[in-house]
């Protein structure tokens, strides 16, 4: 058995030899496919978690704020079971955490990550004249640097400054810039509950998210809840865990344990999760299609040998070959085109994406400066799954034409 796998292997060798060019073109052509295949798999994977990153760094993994997943009962529907009344108000509750302290305490002592307290609140800042709506976070800047990337999106400070200035704020570089603030100016800044405040500059930060860089500010939790107008207002808890994956299942277990409305990133940017479910479908579509394009080169070749050996194929029959054998040397074929060209695409493919990871963007929307790649063994193995699979699949059916041709056919000049 193993004395056959020897002829056929040597059989299939000098048939791909004696056509060399042929053979060179069709490994180039597997070659290209895989190596653009990685390539493109790795841009358009890298910049997806690239993208990613951004959002999940711009927020905190899991907020947890005073509000309820489903909305309050009416009065009458608590006391009155049977009853249906529509158009009563529902009773006015005290914002905020209860007991936020201590359910910190409590989600400590198992939570895989951080957590911080913060006051959320809107309000309206003003400067030079301009009024703009803000979003206004009050945070405990020792805590906040365990939960987020703040502390390393500040320009033109620190996150310590916000103890070192009376009401000190700090500005996204966007909202600075919509109402031309700078760092020391002086900026009055009046919330919803009515309360004004003159807050002092004192850093500004960018994230890379215009949503947020245009909208968000912070200053110290004590100063939120005196614009919330409310001592020891705490209505948001910033979670961060240390496997982001695991932050929908730790968001569900710490709303069913304190009952207050737990959102995770995956929750809070479901659309774009989905968008990009589509996208890797159509990616992989695209690059199954340019393998199975490059697999056509294959089955050309393996069919021009095919067509130019028939009378070595009935000079093997008459030796006794059996049909089998003859179509397994020219499977063998195809697959040591599929292989070559396999481990070359392999090597371009690095060559590629390695090129790709050094291209310069300048934009002024981001902060990166060049095109983010992955570098994933799981394109490569796909990649060349798919090629060598298309390789077979091209040479399967010149091979079983081969093997069904008759011997006294072919000797006499039918084909």
């Amino acid at each position: 058995m193993s004395g056959m796998r020897g002829l056929v292997f040597s059989i299939a060798l000098t048939h791909i030899r004696a056509r060399m060019r042929q053979t060179l073109v069709g490994v180039m052509g597997v070659a290209i496919g895989v190596g653009f295949s990685v390539m493109m798999a790795a841009l358009m994977e890298g910049s997806q978690n690239d993208f990613v990153a951004q959002l999940v760094d711009s927020l905190p993994h899991i907020s947890v704020t005073d509000e309820q997943r489903e909305p309050p009962r009416q009065p009458a529907d608590i006391v009155y079971d049977a009853a249906e009344i529509h158009g009563l108000t529902t009773r006015v509750l005290r914002p905020g955490i209860k007991n936020p302290f201590a359910i910190m305490a409590a989600l400590e002592g198992w939570l895989p990550g951080t957590l911080a307290p913060s006051v959320q609140w809107k309000a309206v800042i003003r400067f030079a004249g301009r009024d703009t709506a803000a979003s206004v976070t009050g945070i405990d800047p020792r805590r906040e640097m365990n939960v987020s990337k703040l502390p390393t999106q500040i320009r033109s400070g620190s996150l310590d400054n916000l103890f070192k200035a009376s009401n000190a704020i700090i500005l996204g570089d966007g909202l600075a810039k919509k109402i031309g603030a700078r760092v020391g100016n002086s900026i009055v800044v009046t919330a919803g509950s009515g309360n004004t405040i003159s807050a002092t500059v004192v850093a500004l930060s960018h994230s890379g998210v215009s949503q947020v860089d245009d909208t968000q500010s912070y200053v110290l939790i004590k100063t939120g809840q005196i614009l919330a107008g409310q001592t020891g207002l705490v209505n948001e808890l910033r979670v961060k865990v240390r496997d982001v994956m695991q932050a929908r299942e730790v968001a569900r277990r710490i709303e069913a344990e304190t009952g207050y409305k737990s959102v995770s990133w995956q929750e809070a940017h479901e659309d774009l999760l989905s968008a990009f479910q589509v996208r890797n479908i159509i990616m992989y579509t695209v690059v199954s299609a340019i393998l199975m394009v490059a697999s056509f080169g294959t089955y050309n070749i393996i069919s021009t040998i095919t067509h130019e050996k028939t009378r070595d194929i009935a000079i093997m029959k008459s030796l006794g070959f059996a049909s089998r054998v003859i179509r397994q040397i020219f499977v063998v074929e195809s697959m040591m085109i599929g292989v070559l060209g396999l481990l070359l695409g392999w090597v371009l493919g690095v060559c590629m994406t390695w090129g790709m990871g050094f291209i310069e963007i300048k934009s002024p929307f981001m902060d990166s400066t060049h095109l983010p790649v992955l570098y994933a063994p799981a394109h490569y193995v796909i990649a060349g799954l798919v090629a060598l699979s298309a390789s077979v699949i091209a040479g399967y059916f010149p091979a079983r034409k081969a093997a069904s041709l008759q011997p006294v056919e072919i000797i006499r000049g039918a084909s």
